[in-house]
């Protein structure tokens, strides 16, 4: 018997393109919003190309509580744009030329322009926010936005020539920069779906610790590139990259086992498939 072939992003999206689709429509809605704002060219060049995981988490969550989509579609949104956001920030801080294999966004458009873009985005996300009556929704994303910045701000402070990053602090770094975003999607997801204080907390841990394997992973995969702080780890083992993947494999398995108390549905053996994703990363 065959072992099962590796899960690649193109499986992924090919199994989760409803969601998908859903997410796209309703961007697309968003901006036409903005027709006749000057940032509605740039804005549509900052959100093509994106794989939409964090959004599709929410949608996941939302569903695997049993509940309509309908609800969840515009945070999903602004759960895209802050992501948005995040990256035209990333890129300025890292100097980063490509992204998505096309000039990063301030390389196209400048470094004020990106700047006021960015701040734009901050503004839609707050529109959408006043649109739901549940004003915990507004709350739990500007914490987490507050949290990326936190963790971008701690990253910016860090040399990894000249410091040695314990990997509680990397765990910590890593927690407010990246595995936030995810942990609020789902727990929006679970918030909008209608679940219960045991679901949105099994939501939130899961979102938890997928988003640290994802990150995890990301350092994999960028790894021996000189400005970025993994390579300023100081751990005791003497392969840091084969104790990097034992910790990736070990954070997407626990996201899993945060989901054994809810239902089985479709919706949760995606966010199974996202967790198992995170451990190839097959592109």
């Amino acid at each position: 018997m065959k072992d099962e072939e590796p899960l690649t992003i193109s499986i992924l999206m090919e199994r989760m393109k409803g969601y998908y689709s859903k997410i796209e429509e309703a961007i697309k809605a968003e901006l036409n919003r903005y027709k006749e704002s000057n940032f509605y060219g740039s804005l549509r060049y900052a959100l093509e190309g994106g794989k939409r995981i964090r959004p599709i988490i929410l949608l996941l969550s939302a569903e695997s509580i049993g509940k309509s989509d309908t609800n969840a579609l515009p945070v999903a949104v602004a759960i895209e744009l802050l992501h948005t956001e995040s990256i035209i920030h990333d890129d300025i801080l890292d100097n980063e030329i490509l992204r998505r294999n096309r000039p990063a966004f301030h390389i196209r458009y400048g470094l004020g322009a990106s700047l006021l873009t960015a701040d734009f985005v901050f503004g839609i996300i707050l529109d959408i926010a006043s649109r739901y009556e549940d004003k915990k929704i507004a709350k739990e994303l500007s914490s987490v936005a507050l949290r990326m910045c936190e963790g971008e701000f701690g990253e910016l402070k860090i040399d990894p020539k000249i410091y040695q990053l314990s990997w509680d602090e990397y765990l910590k770094l890593i927690s407010q920069k990246t595995a936030s975003l995810f942990e609020i999607s789902a727990k929006i997801g679970g918030m909008v779906g209608g679940g219960n204080e045991d679901e949105i907390e099994a939501l939130s841990n899961y979102g938890h610790l997928l988003g640290t394997a994802y990150q995890i992973q990301d350092d994999i995969q960028d790894w021996g590139k000189e400005d970025k702080v993994a390579n300023a780890l100081k751990i005791e083992q003497n392969d840091k990259l084969s104790y990097l993947r034992k910790m990736s494999e070990r954070y997407a398995m626990e996201a899993k086992q945060r989901l054994k108390s809810l239902k089985d549905t479709n919706a949760k053996r995606h966010l199974i498939d996202l967790a198992d994703f995170m451990i190839s990363r097959r592109f």
